[in-house]
């Protein structure tokens, strides 16, 4: 239920855009987490708004973050927009045209032209989709939209919380009228799980493993050996599991404590009370859940996103309507001015926002590659798998963590069977190119004895020492 407030939002208020890569909906102090350290985003949570089914719609590939990044820019669903904005307006080139001094650091894991089109002031960029967050490969943007050489050096939060600061003081002395967005993209928690030292805990004080962790999954689903999932060797060991997500909410603590830092230069310089601060991240992450490590699979712990809105106007309280990253496109145009281009296909969540609306879409349905497939209402979610021809039905009423499919029970079918119709719609309905039914299927055996596992480049050698053979 959405909560009151006395005020009303600023005509044309700055914008603080905080955004991480791979942070589950649940690793947040707030809501719930209690090994997480995370004050500063329990403290926006409890002043702010918060969207506690927040999703993103899929990937077409295994980097999901990249999909999920030109789909929160461009306001369109994944099959109208794929994961590239080289002609696609984004929300920043729209508040650009219109006035605003548009800042960007972080990570952007889109085309140099597109960031250019999008960011009058930069600082930081890492245009890769991860890397190691002590000796990154970062670039600068001129004044004419051109880019420097890579610089490496780290660590990547410190790097682009220290942008932000700065650019919010530059901002605060300068002789201008004119609002800002201010756009602070973190590389973290992803990969490589590698915290500073001062946020790691000793091994007696590990997170605990989480309440849907398997050693394997049930069955081959299709990306049971994509890079993500070679993390960890199988079955996945407890401790094991235990050990990285310790150094996953270890990024997420220095996170959060930058976060604070970039807050505190909004308060010293006057700025708070004009400027509305945005939260979220680009998708999930097992790590363990369901015997998997990575973000490419349907399941909620992959597919929901933390999302809170908080500031001046914006009401305390929270819902649980069904919200897309795409929408916040819609809503941004809302709050600043800016026309919505063509082809969006978000809707705004003001109305969220001020209690006058319930919800904005009753159903909502996702996709992973050609591989999966998934619709689900306030209750029930199908998740199927065409080259299987295999379903998944889960009462999430009951079984929240979707550990018990009830979809070889007669006594279900009537919901499977509504949500497939559904599925057939929303296939048509977003243009999705791939499938619901093929004729040669694949095998769901998955034989993981002679899966040799190999560390991807940006793992430092510690990780590999501890993690590889």
């Amino acid at each position: 239920m959405a909560g009151c407030s006395s005020e009303s939002i600023p005509e044309r208020p700055n914008i603080l855009f905080l955004f991480s890569d791979d942070q589950r909906a649940d690793a947040i102090g707030a809501y719930g987490n209690d090994f997480v350290k995370t004050p500063e985003l329990d403290k926006l949570s409890e002043s702010g708004f918060n969207f506690r089914e927040a999703h993103i719609m899929g990937s077409i590939h295994g980097a999901v973050c990249m999909p999920s990044r030109a789909m929160l820019m461009s306001g369109r669903s994944l099959y109208h927009v794929y994961d590239q904005l080289d002609s696609v307006a984004t929300f920043p080139e729209r508040m650009a045209d219109d006035g605003y001094i548009t800042f960007g650091t972080g990570k952007w894991h889109q085309s140099r032209e597109s960031f250019a089109r999008s960011f009058t002031q930069s600082r930081n960029i890492l245009f890769s989709g991860m890397a190691n967050h002590f000796a990154l490969d970062i670039q600068q943007m001129n004044s004419e939209g051109e880019f420097s050489e890579k610089e490496n050096r780290g660590f990547s939060t410190d790097l682009f919380a220290d942008a932000a600061i700065d650019f919010i003081e530059d901002y605060a002395q300068a002789d201008t009228s004119a609002p800002f967005l201010a756009y602070v993209s973190f590389s973290v928690p992803h990969d490589p799980r590698t915290p500073k030292p001062e946020f790691m805990r000793e091994e007696e004080n590990y997170a605990p493993l989480p309440d849907n962790f398997l050693p394997v999954h049930p069955f081959h689903n299709g990306w049971m050996t994509g890079r993500d999932e070679k993390l960890a060797g199988w079955p996945r060991e407890p401790e094991v599991i235990r050990s990285q997500l310790t150094e996953y909410y270890g990024l997420i603590d220095h996170m959060d404590t930058r976060i604070g830092d970039i807050l505190g230069a909004l308060d010293v310089n006057g700025l708070r009370d004009d400027t509305i601060i945005i939260f979220s991240s680009d998708n999930g992450l097992a790590m363990g859940s369901h015997g998997l490590l990575g973000k490419q699979s349907l399941y909620e712990h992959s597919n929901r996103v933390p999302l809170i809105i908080s500031g001046p106007g914006i009401p305390r309280g929270e819902t649980d309507a069904f919200v897309m990253l795409y929408d916040l496109l819609p809503t941004l145009a809302e709050f600043t001015g800016f026309e919505v281009p063509d082809g969006v296909d978000g809707e705004s969540l003001i109305g969220l926002l001020q209690g006058q609306q319930e919800s904005i879409r009753n159903e909502i349905y996702t996709t992973y590659e050609d591989l999966h497939r998934s619709v689900r209402d306030e209750r029930w979610k199908l998740i199927r798998y065409p080259r299987l021809d295999r379903e998944q039905l889960f009462d999430l009423q009951s079984d929240p963590l979707e550990m018990n499919d009830l979809s070889g029970d007669p006594t279900f079918s009537s919901h499977a069977d509504r949500l497939r119709a559904r599925m057939e719609v929303y296939h048509v309905e977003f243009d999705d190119p791939h499938p619901l039914y093929v004729d040669s299927l694949d095998s769901e055996v998955f034989d993981y004895s002679n899966i040799v596992r190999s560390p991807d480049r940006w793992q430092p050698q510690w990780v590999i020492d501890t993690y590889f053979d």
